[in-house]
């Protein structure tokens, strides 16, 4: 029986796919792998690498903290923010870690730091997911029934 996986943002659904067979996530804790009748968990987020896997398929996400709802047949992703492997910029990923380490040596208060070193870890977990899915070969993504009708 495989189990059904939601991505939402704050700003509407990223992703759906009702027949998963492994989701890897990056708990706040650590990475926990779930498959389906897993036993229901409510936890954080954090920043870090989301995998769905259906067969052979992948969709990855860069995840930026959140929360994430574990049900025995369905995972919902409740993310902070989230973007897909195929939507990442590497360019734009390697200019924002840039900016992000000149705040760092410009930050003046605790909080120009924070920010400064929350941006350095984004742009650097882009970087990451999106040099780790180049060097695996191509990506299949997992496409929905009318993608597949289509071509």
């Amino acid at each position: 029986m495989p189990i059904a996986v939601e991505v939402v943002t704050q700003e509407k659904l990223i992703f759906s796919e009702l027949e998963a067979d492994m989701v890897v996530v990056p708990g706040a804790e650590g990475v926990m792998g779930v498959l389906p009748h897993h036993a229901p968990v409510l936890t954080t987020l954090g920043f870090g690498e989301l995998i769905i896997r259906k067969g052979r398929a992948e969709e990855r996400f860069a995840i930026y903290g959140g929360v994430v709802d574990i049900r025995p047949n369905k995972i919902v992703v409740l993310a902070d923010i989230a973007a897909s492997s195929f939507a990442l910029d590497e360019a734009e990923a390697e200019a924002a870690r840039e900016r992000a380490r000149q705040q760092l040596e410009r930050a003046q208060s605790e909080v120009e730091l924070q920010q400064a070193t929350t941006e350095l870890r984004r742009a650097e977990l882009t970087i990451r997911v999106n040099r780790k899915v180049r060097a695996s070969g191509p990506s299949i993504r997992i496409l929905t029934d009318d993608e597949v009708e289509s071509n």
